[in-house]
């Protein structure tokens, strides 16, 4: 059984702000509370309402498929291993900050004393925050359509008797 209209139209209208929220986290997690993961689950539970507010099938044959987010899961893991690689490659060592304070993207200085924090700082980190952020959306993800694929589902026609 599907979710009514009311269910359907406020799902319809949060999914969009709990994607905008959980990409805020990934992005501002080395300044604030938060990072890679919270963000990831965040935007997860996204998916998950979804799921909850329209028939599983048409979700999944429409919208979004589990080979879908699998190669979402693998790229956020490439991307971290690269990026963790990158050290050895570019500087002495596994996970080495070598973008910090260089001037590259990420690599603005800290001013001295009390700030309120530049996006452009920490060197790597906001990447691996990235990287994390794929990861465990795209896993959590697998994990949501892996369990809504085990449930009885009735169909539009049943509903509507």
């Amino acid at each position: 059984m599907v979710t009514g209209l009311i269910g359907r139209t406020a799902g319809k209208l949060l999914v969009p702000f709990i994607f905008i929220f959980g990409f805020y986290v990934v992005v501002h997690g080395h300044l604030t509370p938060g990072g890679g993961f919270q963000g990831g689950a965040v935007i997860a539970t996204g998916i998950a309402l979804i799921l909850v507010c329209f028939y599983y099938q048409e979700c999944v044959n429409k919208y979004m498929s589990l080979t879908t987010f699998k190669v979402i899961e693998a790229a956020g893991l490439v991307l971290f291993i690269c990026t963790a690689l990158s050290g050895i490659v570019l500087a002495s060592g596994l996970m080495f900050n070598w973008a910090n304070a260089n001037g590259s993207l990420f690599g603005h200085a800290v001013e001295y004393g009390v700030n309120a924090g530049d996006m452009l700082t920490a060197g790597i980190i906001p990447v691996l925050n990235f990287a994390v952020g794929i990861e465990v959306f795209g896993a959590l993800s697998v994990v949501l359509l892996c369990m809504f694929a085990g449930l009885k589902e009735t169909t539009a026609e049943e509903d509507n008797k």
